[in-house]
């Protein structure tokens, strides 16, 4: 009997996933799985179908990030069958290595040209895209927030990619972008369709000319924030922390953005050369340093004890 991934999607996507962008997403990919089962007639859901997919994408080019999301859908699934007695074990996998490519973020200049253009085609898209770049919140998230989220200057994100909802807080514009947005049924952003958004937003892209830049993308707003946080001198756990990353490995990317850091560095060490060659420096708590007190009988005992003059 030929296995079947989407009919276990069919069983449990009501459970695994939110309705929403990611699950759209979801669906792609098992769907492609499924298309690669019955291409090479496989049998079982087994580590022979894990090695096939990943021959399979490798062959399409995709890079490894790529095939880690693809087979990670696949993992929840499969987990979710397994502990519904449909499979007897977990395929054994290994997430594969990841290069950490260029992040892509947006400047100043970008900015101040992107949203006005964008406001132009529908003030939703700029307001969607203040919040993103000052939450770092994912698209999908910030499409699923609902009024009742944002409280008290903090807005709570639930459907997130971890699983674990995360509270950040909110700057003023991102305040107002939200105010600007009106009650609209069901959150603030959930009159806007994502395909029509990325319309617009490839539209304005092309005007910029960077229609052949592959990373200028709505997620680099996500980036975008890290990145601003990061070169602020926030440091990089409370960073972690903001945008959700599960490790600090993802966060890490930013890392070389916070060069400016290790002036501190230096100042530091400047400080404590300077307190060391100040005349007292030699006092501890009060009391003569040992350091110093030695040195200090050595030249009493050299006053006492005049070497002899050659």
């Amino acid at each position: 009997m030929q296995a079947s991934v989407l009919s276990f999607y069919q069983a449990y996507h009501h459970v695994l996933w939110e309705e929403g962008h990611h699950k759209r997403n979801v669906f792609q990919f098992l769907f492609e799985i499924q298309t690669v089962i019955e291409k090479y007639s496989i049998e079982k859901l087994d580590d022979g179908l894990v090695d096939r997919l990943i021959s399979y994408y490798r062959e399409k080019g995709n890079s490894n990030a790529t095939i880690n999301r693809k087979l990670a859908a696949l993992y929840k699934l499969l987990r979710k069958a397994e502990r519904s007695g449909l499979i007897t074990r977990l395929p054994s996998y290994v997430r594969l290595p990841e290069k950490n490519a260029r992040v892509r973020f947006l400047t100043r200049e970008e900015e101040r040209f992107l949203l006005p253009r964008l406001e132009e085609r529908d003030k939703s898209y700029k307001n969607l895209c203040i919040f993103l770049i000052d939450t770092g919140a994912r698209v999908g998230e910030a499409l699923g927030l609902k009024h009742g989220d944002v409280h008290n200057g903090r807005a709570t994100f639930w459907i997130t990619k971890s699983g674990r909802s995360r509270t950040v807080p909110l700057t003023d514009r991102a305040v107002c972008a939200l105010a600007d947005q009106g009650r609209q049924p069901g959150g603030p952003f959930h009159g806007v369709a994502y395909q029509k958004f990325l319309y617009h937003w490839n539209a304005v892209k092309r005007d910029m000319g960077l229609k052949d830049d592959p990373q200028f993308v709505p997620h680099m707003l996500r980036h975008t924030c890290a990145s601003r946080l990061v070169q602020a001198g926030i440091d990089l756990r409370r960073v972690q922390t903001f945008l959700g990353h599960q490790t600090i490995q993802m966060t890490l990317r930013y890392a070389h953005l916070a060069t400016d850091d290790l002036d501190q560095c230096v100042i530091a060490l400047d400080r404590v050369n300077a307190k060391n060659e100040r005349p007292d420096s030699h006092k501890h708590n009060g009391k003569t340093k040992p350091g110093a007190a030695a040195a200090g009988r050595r030249r009493s005992a050299g006053k006492r004890h005049p070497a002899p003059a050659d």
